[in-house]
Formats: structure tokens, C-alpha cells, sequence
């Protein structure tokens, strides 16, 4: 980005110029306002001192002609032609189809098309029934807020999502235990633990409710399981009081026979109690079979090429060893039998904001994420692929990260005077023009 005037990212009018503006304090204008608005500008003011206040913009991809590495449009499947002309075809064959609910589905909000969507959506996914709600976060919420019973205890991964988290503190479960991601012998230990302590699970007149995902949102890797679920078998003697409530928000579409997730890839359809499934991303993935099959492949053909052209790149050892990049999933990639379509690319914590700004004067839209959302210390971005990405676009993206990897080499051994990389340099003359914080502003 050599002219900052010439910088789209910096256009007056760009998305994150818009979320950084809106980080300003607007205490100055709030005094004359009756009390209820001034204490709610108070609150908001305390996330924009944080710089926490999230704004609700288009994205990059969506209005600069940048590379989309951050939606949910996983298999692209959103702004498919073919899929817009079934959807209309299937509106103008249910002529009488209401496009409002009338009402709650409990008194005079039911429709027989819903009823049948339903029971299309569990066959597909080899369930007993199904039940549509409006997002994969209030069916976490509803789930866990009504199945477990008084005495029951919920087990969760440490990584599940705010939705499950939610749900779980609002439910009627005697206790709730955490066990370390992933870990196939903490989640041992802590149904131990509890068989121990707790008489009536013991004796399988209460229950243990497990809450795991598929593939985890904010890493990218897979949940074990075949694994949690064998061990589950094994310390309940098949009694059966040990259940699996199993988040599919990130793989339905992506993993699976025709899209259907990861309990139907490994066959567990008899094993798992509630599965949640999400619309809102790999949208309309039980479509024509051979079409989704290519999808996925395709996903999996520039997984594979990211990760080649990433660890067989000159600088990717020497950036590992100063930690100037991290992507925790490309250990053992070529391994994998599945690889996922979200990838957490991570650097010094002080640095993340300048390899955003870099990738994004790239026209690469990523996606920041810190704490709250991840551990403190732990902020990564986000990276999704999608079936529409190409080769090209792949190659590209991996060397405009080690574009930056050079650059941070160079400030690092003293090649070029400057503290910061040229893109976030850039953005921070800005900053300091307008009288804002944060960011990885020095």
C-alpha cells in the first residue's frame, strides 16, 4: 500500500474504517439526553473504550471486490443461480405457501409444509424426527435449556459455543464440568469423576448430558467423536446414561454423505441423542448429491494446496521459530483424512492487526477474532474457504501472508527503519489524524 490516499481500505466509506470510527466515545454528546439514553451511550461507551463495540457493516468481499476467506457461504451454495431457481420453483409449486407464520407453531402458526420439511431434514440425517427453529444459537439455547432434568449433570468441551454456554447456564442440570478440548483422556477422567460422586448417575437413574461440535468455529479441527462416544459406552456398562448432544452448525454440508455431517460420516446416527444442524451457513446442502460431492472436493483440493504452499514455503520455518506465524492445524495436515474449511492463522498478539490490515490492502477479507470470543492471548484470524475460491486465489493469499512474514523479518533484523509493516503504518497515520486507539496502534 505505497499512497495512503490511493488505499481502499482507508476510503472514507470502507467497512473497517466505519468499525474503527465507531469505536470513538460519544460521552460529549450524550449530556443533554433524558436519563434512560444517556446511561444506555454510557454502556456503549464502556465497549468503545474496549474497543469492543461491533459494528454492523457490509463486508469487504461484499462491497471492495475482495476475496471472500470469511463468510458462511461455505460451498458457495448463497449465491448459486442453480439453487435460486429451485428455491423459486419450489415457491411457485406451493402456491398457498404462507410467507408469514400467523402465529407461534404452538396455537395457529403450523403448516403441513413445515411438518414434511421436517421430517425430509431427519431422514436425511438418519434421525428419528426434527424440529425447525429460527438460528443453529436459540436451538443451542432451547436444547440445553429443556432437556436436561434436575440431577443430571452436563459435560462440555472447553471450546463449545456461546450458545451452548448459554443454554447450559440457563438449564435445570445439577452441575456442569468442563473437560480440555479435545482431550479424549480429560473427558475420561471427568466421567470418572462424576460416576464417582454422583449416586444416582452411578446407579443410572440420572443422566450426563456430553456437549461437543463437530468442527470447532473458532479452530477449525474435528471433535473425536468415535472415540468420546466409545468411551462413553464403556464407563456407562450400556446403560445408556450418558448421552451426546452434538453441534453440526460448521460441518453440515461440508463433511459427510451428501453434506450430512460428521455423526452420518462416522455412522453414529444410533448413538447421538440431538444433533444441531445449521442453515445459515453451508445453506441448502441436501441437494443434488454429486453436485455437493464436487463442492466438497473441491474445499479439500485448495485445503490440501494451502497447506503445501504454506509449509513448503522458504520462510514458513523461520517464521514459526519467531513466532510470527502459527496455524496450529497444518501439524500433521498431510495425515488428515478430512481437512476442514476453517483455518486459525495466528502471529505475535501485538502483530495480529497488522497481518489483517496487510491481508485486507490485499483484497484478502479475513476475520479478526479476540477475547472474548477466544481465550485472552489467543487472538487468531479466522480463515474460511469456500467452494468458489480458486486455485489462484489460494496461491496469492499464501503469499501475501509471507509478504508480510518478510516484512516483519526486515523490521526485526533492523533492514528498514520503520516499527510497523507499510499497510498498518499507513492505517495508523490515520488513526492518529482522527484521534482514535487500539488496533495495534503503538
Amino acid at each position: 500500500m505505497g499512497n495512503i490516499n490511493q488505499s481502499v481500505i482507508l476510503s472514507p466509506t470502507s467497512p473497517m474504517i466505519t468499525r474503527i470510527k465507531d469505536q470513538r466515545l460519544n460521552s460529549h454528546s450524550t449530556k443533554a439526553l433524558p436519563t434512560f439514553y444517556r446511561n444506555l451511550e454510557e454502556a456503549l461507551d464502556v465497549r468503545r473504550a474496549s474497543h469492543s463495540f461491533h459494528s454492523i457493516v457490509q463486508n469487504s468481499w461484499q462491497t471492495d471486490n475482495a476475496v471472500d476467506f470469511c463468510s458462511g457461504n461455505i460451498l458457495s451454495l448463497g449465491s448459486d443461480d442453480e439453487r435460486r431457481a429451485e428455491f423459486l420453483g419450489e415457491l411457485a409449486r406451493h402456491s398457498d405457501f404462507s410467507t408469514g407464520s400467523t402465529g407461534v407453531r404452538l396455537m395457529d402458526g403450523n403448516y403441513s409444509y413445515l411438518e414434511q420439511a421436517e421430517r425430509d431434514i431427519a431422514a436425511f440425517h438418519g434421525a428419528e424426527a426434527g424440529l425447525l427453529v429460527g438460528s443453529a444459537f436459540e436451538a443451542n439455547v432451547a436444547v440445553w435449556t429443556a432437556i436436561p432434568r434436575p440431577g443430571d449433570v452436563i459435560v462440555h468441551d472447553s471450546l463449545v459455543h456461546a450458545s451452548s454456554h448459554e443454554g447450559i447456564k440457563q438449564s435445570m442440570a445439577m452441575d456442569k464440568v468442563e473437560f480440555a478440548h479435545n482431550d479424549v483422556d480429560d473427558f475420561r477422567r471427568v466421567l470418572l469423576d462424576i460416576i464417582g460422586s454422583q449416586p444416582l448417575i452411578k446407579q443410572a437413574k440420572r443422566s450426563i448430558l456430553v456437549a461437543v461440535e463437530s468442527i470447532y468455529s473458532m479452530d477449525g479441527d474435528v471433535c473425536p467423536l468415535e472415540e468420546l462416544v466409545e468411551i462413553a459406552n464403556e464407563i456407562s456398562g450400556e446403560q445408556g446414561n450418558i448421552q451426546f448432544i452434538v453441534d453440526e452448525a460448521h460441518s453440515v454440508g461440508v463433511i459427510g454423505p451428501r453434506g450430512a455431517g460428521l455423526v452420518c460420516e462416522l455412522g453414529l446416527e444410533d448413538d447421538i441423542a440431538i444433533v444441531v444442524h445449521s442453515f445459515g451457513k453451508a445453506i441448502g446442502a441436501t441437494g443434488e448429491s454429486g453436485r455437493i460431492f464436487k463442492r466438497q472436493q473441491h474445499i479439500q483440493n485448495i485445503a490440501r494446496l494451502f497447506y503445501t504452499l504454506l509449509t513448503k514455503h522458504p520462510l514458513w520455518e523461520v517464521a514459526n521459530e519467531r513466532k510470527l506465524l502459527s496455524v496450529p492445524l497444518s501439524d500433521g495436515w498431510e495425515e488428515r483424512h478430512c481437512l476442514t474449511h476453517i483455518i486459525a492463522i495466528s502471529t505475535r498478539q501485538k502483530c495480529l492487526w497488522w497481518l489483517y490490515f496487510h491481508l485486507l490492502d490485499a483484497s484478502f477479507c479475513v476475520f479478526p477474532v479476540e477475547h472474548p470470543v477466544v481465550p485472552l492471548g489467543r487472538s487468531r484470524l479466522r480463515v474460511i474457504l469456500h467452494a468458489s475460491n480458486t486455485d489462484e486465489q489460494i496461491t496469492r493469499f499464501v503469499d501475501a501472508i509471507f509478504a508480510w512474514v518478510k516484512e516483519m523479518l526486515d523490521i526485526d533484523d533492523c533492514k528498514i527503519a520503520e516499527e510497523v509493516t507499510e499497510s498498518a503504518r499507513n492505517v495508523y497515520v490515520w488513526m492518529r489524524k482522527e484521534g482514535l486507539t487500539g488496533y495495534g496502534l503503538p
